[in-house]
């Protein structure tokens, strides 16, 4: 188990930043302080994440993505939650 997330991180299994195990266990990002489910890349030291853009996908069937530049913090997610935000669950 890691200490600490990795600097780059991708869900592209052909990607050199692919990490399968650390991807199963779950990795919530904050982009600006605003939590993103949509994420495809993300790069802490150069402050950018890739998103996806709707269900739109290129002619080799991978997600369409953009990229934006920003503040990025990922974390763990913990185990048995589908969300990591405490705020949904306020009822």
């Amino acid at each position: 188990m890691p200490a600490s997330l990795p600097d780059r991180l991708s869900t592209d299994p052909t990607s050199p930043y692919f990490n399968a195990e650390l991807l199963e266990r779950g990795v919530g990002i904050r982009f600006k302080g605003v939590e993103k489910n949509n994420v495809e890349e993300y790069c802490v030291s150069e402050g950018w994440v890739r998103l996806s853009v709707g269900k739109a996908v290129d002619r080799k069937g991978k997600p369409m993505t953009m990229k934006l530049q920003g503040k990025v913090e990922p974390y763990l997610r913990e185990a048995g939650t589908d969300e990591a935000a405490p705020e949904a669950s306020e009822g």
